[in-house]
């Protein structure tokens, strides 16, 4: 029987289908490999063993009464953005340090009614701002390959709790790469749906036009699995999309033979780290020989303006989110100040970290009077602008696909104080959030950094709610190699 902290989840499934392992093992293993490299890893704030092996009994039992699922009794963490009744949600942040939901987020709940396992909620840069899981107040996550180095943001407690084999599978949200970008620099596969495929209701708010939760997983089979249960309508969130949901694991074998791809010239830059460039172009490759049409130099010419565009949007969003966080209704509030007032302003000034409160004084700066039109509508007008360069090329193309990082990962604090460079490591991502289309990251490859090995993700991006095709082209080039195999040398 292979390691079981190292299973897929479909495979997990077989295993539990035909009696050879119970859930209640697979939690245990999960349970004692977070108690043997998360002192080292730092992927979770909340470990949730009781909760879990109940979970998992209760799963057991599901079975034995004739039920079947993929993701029963599988183990899972979950982001801690996502909200989670009877378990705290920090997002990270000081704010919500003790603050435990009454009620579970739709995308928490269609998993619990899977029958998945919960075993924790991991860590993250605080309300999901940051490229690194640097700014959590909890501390930082460590990156499995090399723990020197980040495993990327904000899900990068995700990312990692995945590659470590602590959780078969996991959830995060992505606002401007926030799943793609941990996933390729943890070597997992991470996939952002179209905006409005996947329920919000529960997630709390960073940027509400460009939030999306998607999945982390060990292979792509896994990841159309998760979309089949997490996606669909919800009245609960107005922004949720009254689309049909097909089974997403219709077309994962149906290979690449006849379908155009393009390759965006914008983002294969002359100053692209070699070792990327030579990762994405053999995957290109891969592709062709499969059968694929691959057109480099698509012309997406607003691909420059999409960094600016993103860091107005998404702070001026943030900056009206975040305005709850008052001490009055609930989280972290100071009470020792002159007045209201000045209780207010102590506890937003002691409750967000140092990248929350730059981002909220951008978004408010953009959205002051004299400002606005020069800065918040301009963004949304380039915003519209991207979204139809996209259209262009998709009326031309089935896929486009790029690299997802400019570099592979970095070491914790050599980007810490240069809030420009840290945001540059979403330049590839963040345009698919601006245009709301579903986005993957799959491994494809290693580059050699000093004694360790670092992964490199392939950036897969498609029409809107045309996740089958994506995940198709995915699937495709995960066959021709076996980079999900390799583990980390915890």
């Amino acid at each position: 029987m292979p390691e079981l902290t190292s299973l897929t989840a479909h495979a997990a499934a077989a295993l539990l289908r035909a009696r050879e392992v119970s859930s209640r093992e697979l939690t245990e293993a999960a349970l004692e490999r977070i108690g043997a490299v998360d002192g080292r890893v730092h992927a979770f704030l909340t470990v949730t063993a009781e909760n879990a092996l109940a979970q998992a009994d209760a799963a057991d039992q599901r079975r034995a009464a004739g039920e079947d699922g993929e993701l029963l009794g599988v183990p899972v963490a979950l982001k801690d953005v996502l909200i989670t009744d009877g378990v705290r949600t920090t997002c990270g942040s000081k704010m919500l340090e003790h603050f435990v939901a009454p009620y579970r987020g739709t995308v928490v709940g269609k998993l619990f009614d899977a029958g998945a396992v919960m075993v924790g909620k991991t860590n993250m840069d605080e309300f999901a701002m940051g490229s690194s899981t640097e700014n959590s107040a909890y501390g930082a996550t460590h990156n499995p390959w090399d723990l020197q180095r980040v495993p990327g943001g904000s899900s990068g407690g995700s990312a990692a709790a995945v590659a470590a084999g602590e959780a078969v599978y996991a959830l995060g949200s992505d606002t401007g790469g926030s799943i793609r970008q941990p996933a390729a620099l943890c070597g997992v596969v991470g996939m952002k749906p179209t905006y409005g495929r996947v329920s919000r209701f529960g997630l709390v708010a960073f940027a509400s036009s460009l939030d999306q939760i998607g999945p982390f997983t060990r292979d792509v089979r896994d990841t159309a699995l998760v979309l089949n249960a997490i996606c669909g309508h919800d009245a609960c969130d107005a922004t949720s999309a009254p689309v049909a949901v097909p089974d997403f694991t219709a077309q994962l074998e149906a290979g690449v033979r006849g379908l155009r791809i393009g390759v965006p010239k914008e983002y294969l830059p002359p100053d692209l780290d070699a070792g990327v460039r030579g990762c994405v172009d053999d995957a290109l490759a891969a592709l062709e020989a499969q059968g694929a049409h691959i057109e480099r130099d698509v012309p997406l010419p607003s691909t420059g303006a999409a960094l600016a565009v993103y860091y107005i949007i998404a702070p001026s969003e943030a900056s009206a989110n975040l305005a709850r966080y008052d001490g009055v209704k609930y989280g972290f509030a100071y009470q020792e100040g002159a007045g209201m007032w000045d209780n207010m302003e102590k506890t937003r000034g002691m409750g967000f970290g140092a990248e929350v409160k730059r981002r909220i004084m951008l978004g408010t700066y953009a959205l002051s009077s004299g400002y606005y039109d020069a800065y918040y509508l301009k963004a949304q007008k380039v915003r519209t602008v991207i979204r139809r360069e996209f259209d262009a090329a998709f009326a031309q193309y089935d896929a486009l696909v790029a690299p997802v990082t400019p570099t592979p990962a970095f070491k914790i604090g050599e980007k810490a104080d240069d809030p420009y460079a840290m945001y540059l490591n979403d330049v590839f991502t963040l345009p698919v959030n601006i245009a709301g289309l579903p986005g993957i990251s799959v491994p494809c490859g290693f580059v050699a950094a000093g004694a360790s090995e670092l992964p490199v993700g392939l950036q897969i991006i498609g029409k809107p709610f045309d996740e089958g095709t994506v995940l198709r082209v995915a699937r495709a080039y995960e066959q021709t190699a076996d980079w999900s195999s390799r583990t980390p040398p915890l």
